[in-house]
């Protein structure tokens, strides 16, 4: 099986591979979508993943007898691309909508109030301000910024200073880049600090002064101008917003997403290596396959792996973190010299960079001569997840909603973000069969994690500390079933200020190398209905220019 020009010039001990198509690296849903798109079509597909498992930030993770998502639980409706790809894979029965009872938002601590010990002697719960957060608004900004379910977060005189929106002339000549000088300039800080900056960080991992408005709200600038406020513009976008902001689920977990399109890539014959770290992309020259190019030499992509074991990889992924079940992977038959072969080199006339940005701009600037942009893109940030599994009858009730955002400086309270997945979910509900089970997030952009070097226990008494918070609610060890943990270290926001021109200078030096395609969060965007078009789009692109290459023969 052997192609003597995808081994020309390896050195020794190099294993030699049949050529494919098309080479993906990375086997997050980017990765999947795009290989199962191309081998759609007949070409010939390998994912090489550095991971030992596929899905990327969509996984699962086995808790108490649950299998639960370690990642992304739900998708936005925008668009109609990952609801369209589910019902291609056969998945459209098991769209499901979340409990519609919302999110809450604490903050600072009540007056007067104290804390004082359990009658088991645990501490009890530190308490916050809490209060459902204000359904007519968009990331955080209301249109009604007198409005009750405002007022009661950031008081009569945030509400008053948020009004002055509404009588301040707007500045037609220009826009407006930042969302956090944008909100503090209209509406004044209690709004960008108590409403905005929670819901920038528990969604972006970043502050709201280093967002791109046109990024995280697209036509708002227009809207204002529009409308003649800022608030008056919020309000004629989320009228004409409602259907495309809806967020949905799968039935048993967005991580059947992942195993889905694994078997579909087995289906159509693609081979996924897991545990492969690519180190190496270089243009090189190669015989044309049969009928392309009527014959002679072709220019082509020289992708090099290291092949590690499972023993290797296991000290890199967080504990807990299970991921999809892991495609085909290459056997002795499809590496010559022996599957036990180190290094592995594959020879395509396409490469689909999908993994994470810092993998991706490496292998950029190792194969576009002079490229050196990646020094100018932003740190990543480190995000972690902490699934809680409990006996906890109080919680039953969802006291505070489907989940929690907390504002910057809560006191008692470590983590930014929580969900009550089994408040939010029904069938995870009945699953759980009594029990409860939520999420919490911890990591921004700009600061260290603050669960980096933590032991498991530590991590678990943190999170269960912050639970009884968040939901005013007495937690103590006791109610623990289990817990776990899952993290990513390359989380990099696409709405950072400036990130979009970076993408597109990064577009521009791609576009210039024929069979280099680049997707995945970092570039389209966060979410999967940004990732899943994205991937798509990459896609479609090298089956027209492999029919156009045939068509040409």
């Amino acid at each position: 099986m052997s192609d003597s020009s995808a081994g020309r010039g390896a050195p020794d001990g190099v294993g030699r591979v049949s050529r494919p198509d098309v080479v993906v690296v990375g086997g997050g849903v980017a990765g999947l979508v795009a290989a199962l798109e191309c081998a759609r079509v007949g070409l010939r597909v390998t994912v090489l993943e550095r991971r030992d498992e596929l899905g990327g930030c969509v996984g699962r993770i086995e808790l108490d007898g649950l299998t639960l998502d370690s990642g992304a639980e739900s998708f936005a409706m925008r668009g109609g691309s990952v609801a369209e790809l589910l019902e291609r894979l056969g998945l459209a029965d098991d769209i499901v909508d979340p409990n519609p009872a919302g999110a809450w938002l604490v903050w600072g601590r009540e007056r007067g109030l104290e804390t004082r010990p359990t009658p088991s002697g645990a501490p009890r719960a530190t308490q916050v301000n809490a209060a459902p957060l204000p359904k007519t608004g968009m990331l955080g900004i209301p249109a009604n910024p007198l409005g009750d379910d405002v007022r009661r977060i950031i008081g009569w005189g945030g509400a008053w200073r948020a009004y002055l929106d509404r009588i301040m002339p707007i500045l037609t000549i220009g826009r407006s880049h930042s969302l956090g000088k944008l909100v503090r300039s209209r509406m004044g800080t209690a709004v960008l600090d108590k409403l905005v900056t929670p819901i920038s960080a528990g969604v972006y991992s970043t502050d709201p002064d280093d967002l791109d408005l046109d990024v995280v709200a697209p036509g708002l600038n227009q809207a204002m101008t529009r409308m003649g406020s800022l608030s008056g513009g919020v309000a004629d976008l989320v009228e004409g917003r409602r259907a495309g902001a809806a967020v949905r689920g799968i039935r048993g977990g967005m991580h059947r997403l992942v195993d889905t399109l694994v078997a579909e890539l087995a289906r159509f014959d693609v081979t996924v290596m897991t545990g492969a770290e690519v180190t190496g992309l270089t243009r090189v020259q190669v015989e044309a396959p049969v009928g392309e190019a009527n014959g002679g030499e072709v220019e082509a992509w020289r992708v090099t792996a290291v092949r590690r074991g499972a023993e290797a990889d296991a000290g890199e992924t967080a504990e807990g973190d299970v991921g999809a079940v892991p495609g085909a992977a290459l056997g002795a038959d499809d590496v010559v010299g022996g599957a036990d072969a180190a290094t592995i080199e594959f020879t395509a006339l396409d490469v689909v960079l999908a993994a994470p940005a810092h993998t991706s701009l490496g292998l950029v600037g190792e194969a576009v001569e002079g490229w050196r942009s990646a020094d100018e893109w932003p740190a990543a940030a480190s995000v972690e997840l902490v699934t809680l599994v409990l006996d906890a009858p109080a919680l039953a009730a969802a006291p505070r909603g489907t989940g929690v955002l907390v504002a910057a400086g809560t006191p008692g309270v470590t983590a930014k973000a929580l969900t009550h997945s089994s408040a939010k979910w029904a069938w995870l509900g009945e699953a759980a069969e009594g029990r409860q089970v939520i999420r919490l997030s911890y990591g921004r952009l700009g600061t260290s994690n603050p669960l980096d070097g933590r032991p498991d226990d530590d991590v678990a008494a943190l999170a269960l500390a912050d639970a009884s918070t968040i939901l005013g609610v007495d937690l103590d060890a006791r109610m623990l079933r289990a817990a776990g943990r899952s993290a990513w270290r390359d989380a990099l926001s696409h709405a950072a200020l400036g990130q979009r021109d970076r993408v597109r200078a990064l577009e521009d030096v791609v576009a210039a190398q024929p069979g280099l395609e680049v997707t995945g969060s970092w570039v389209a965007g966060t979410g999967l209905a940004s990732v899943v078009p994205h991937a798509l789009e990459v896609a479609h692109r090298i089956r027209h220019r492999r029919v156009s290459v045939a068509g040409d023969a």
